[in-house]
């Protein structure tokens, strides 16, 4: 097995892989029956060799997005194919959580103003209303943070925003 592996360039691994598909890919053309009934893997493997140097970048833009660099290569390649722009989990935590945020700030405000009307707290004046629209700013100014970083780090490679 190793010297077929190295005859051929590839690590014992991907060779042993390549031979089990060959042979699965035997059976499956004798059985065609067989084939149908079988569910079929959601994704396929899909090997690729890049410089040195191109790994080096990788790891490193793939640890910047805290991903592994295999599946940093699979959203990018993805994200290009399907024209969208991927968001990590932890981007996409934040998000959620501004977006709780938001409903926790509109909750209180209904009930203050539920509170007004019913005439059981003083009328909400310039100051309480200023407050409110300040934290509604900030949280909206974060969600658009996060989703400009978002889009500038597929385009550049990093978090950092290119400003």
């Amino acid at each position: 097995m190793q010297l077929a592996a190295q005859a051929q360039l590839l690590t014992e691994s991907i060779w042993l892989r390549q031979a089990i598909d060959a042979a699965l890919k035997r059976v499956d053309d004798g059985f065609p029956g067989e084939v149908e009934s079988r569910v079929k893997a959601p994704s396929k493997r899909l090997y690729v060799r890049l410089r040195p140097d191109d790994v080096l970048l990788l790891r490193e833009r793939a640890a910047a997005r805290g991903m592994p660099p295999a599946t940093y290569l699979s959203v990018l390649a993805r994200s290009h194919l399907r024209q969208v722009t991927p968001l990590p989990k932890s981007e996409l935590q934040a998000l959620k959580q501004s977006v709780g945020q938001l409903g926790a700030i509109g909750r209180n405000v209904n009930q203050l103003v539920r509170l007004v009307h019913e005439g059981r707290a003083p009328s909400l004046g310039a100051k309480d209303l200023s407050i409110f629209l300040k934290v509604c700013e900030a949280l909206r100014d974060h969600v658009k943070g996060l989703v400009k970083a978002n889009l500038v780090s597929w385009e550049s490679g990093h978090v950092e925003s290119r400003d």
